[in-house]
């Protein structure tokens, strides 16, 4: 039988779209690889990659004719979003840093967990002025990627907590359906794409702008009743 605390023992951070704005960054290095092989690449076509895992999307890419091997696309892809992040700066989601330091400030533990790959999510993460995460989940390490559990339920390995009283964090469908398959009480912030309502699986919020630690609380509260 699962003993619950008050409140919640982690929040797990999804990172591209949820922390930060770097989903334009993503749809730029996609359509320059896929026009430099001779292909075609659709505002539709990269929304359908959001919140899928690296080496999955380079299936996508090979389809429209990019003749690298998936490995390769990985790098270039991951390449180019990070000259991105050099040139223009991390461009942070409205009042995502603010709750996370709200959480740091109340002592819970934190997890990123990306489908990106370690080295861009330590160059986002040496950007937060504090320390941000006591963990990095990244897709270059996962066995599986999202949607399967296994990116969450890793998090909460890594950081001695049962994932179902964890809260994670979200903007995309695959990362909704890896929280909720993990048993995590799972947060959708729509961003690029529209999500569903479906309150018996997850909870659905606009914005993070003006949410605080005390909101995950009541969330808590509320699913573990």
């Amino acid at each position: 039988m699962l003993v619950t605390s008050a409140a919640p023992s982690a929040v797990l951070f999804d990172m591209d779209g949820t922390l930060v704005d770097t989903e334009p960054y993503w749809m730029q290095a996609e359509t320059e690889l896929v026009h430099a092989h001779g292909g075609s690449w659709t505002h539709d076509d990269a929304l359908l990659l959001v919140g899928s895992g690296l080496w999955e999307s380079a299936k996508v890419f090979q389809q429209h004719g990019v003749d690298l091997d998936a490995d390769t696309i990985v790098d270039t892809l991951t390449r180019r979003v990070q000259e991105q992040l050099d040139l223009h700066g991390v461009p942070w989601r409205p009042g995502a840093k603010e709750l996370l330091l709200d959480i740091k400030e109340h002592g819970v533990k934190t997890a990123l967990v990306t489908m990106s790959i370690r080295e861009m999510a330590e160059q986002i993460v040496s950007s937060i002025p504090f320390p941000a995460f006591d963990v990095l989940i990244t897709g270059d390490e996962v066995e599986r990627p999202k949607p399967y559990a296994d990116p969450y339920l890793d998090a909460a390995r890594a950081l001695g907590v049962d994932a179902r009283q964890c809260i994670a964090i979200e903007d995309s469908m695959n990362g909704l359906t890896s929280a909720v398959a993990a048993g995590t009480i799972a947060i959708g912030v729509p961003h690029m794409i529209p999500l569903p309502v479906n309150e018996d699986e997850h909870t659905l919020w606009p914005t993070l702008a003006e949410r605080g630690y005390g909101d995950l609380v009541t969330l808590f509260e509320e699913r573990v009743a």
